[in-house]
């Protein structure tokens, strides 16, 4: 039994190929790069371009969109949109429904609200709280 793939037309009409992600069984393209150790939800999609490094968490109807990063250890809540080129750091939390802008970065070891928005092209540092989770602080 062969490889099985989805095939979707996106926004610009072009026919893009997914495939079922080893950990979790979500959609990830073939032309994403996503680590064998990561989760990746059912519902979730991972477009294009977009890397997903080892023991991250992609949740419940997750889209991460062309060509943004999710860094290793980061927990992406349910629901979640990470934008074009986004990048979430090590360790990151974001919390569900949370809406990462386009060209938006995540420090190593934030956490986003629930519900938040971050602004495309928006740096969300780490607060002194989210530091001291992790042990980074005294």
């Amino acid at each position: 039994m062969g490889i099985s793939y989805v095939e979707f037309e996106d926004d610009s009409g072009v026919l893009q190929r997914y495939r079922k992600h080893v950990n979790g069984k979500g959609l990830v393209s073939v032309k994403a790069k996503v680590d064998p150790t990561a989760y990746v939800d059912r519902s979730a999609y991972v477009d294009p371009g977009a890397i997903v490094q080892r023991g991250a968490n992609i949740g419940h109807g997750v889209w991460v969109d062309r060509d943004a990063v999710v860094s290793e250890r980061a927990v992406v809540g349910p629901n979640v949109h990470v934008g074009r080129r986004a990048v979430i750091g090590k360790s990151v939390e974001l919390g569900a429904y949370a809406e990462i802008g386009a060209d938006a970065k995540v420090h190593h070891g934030a956490r986003v609200p629930r519900d938040a928005v971050v602004p495309d092209g928006t740096d969300v540092a780490p607060s002194d709280s989210d530091l001291r989770r992790l042990g980074l602080a005294a």
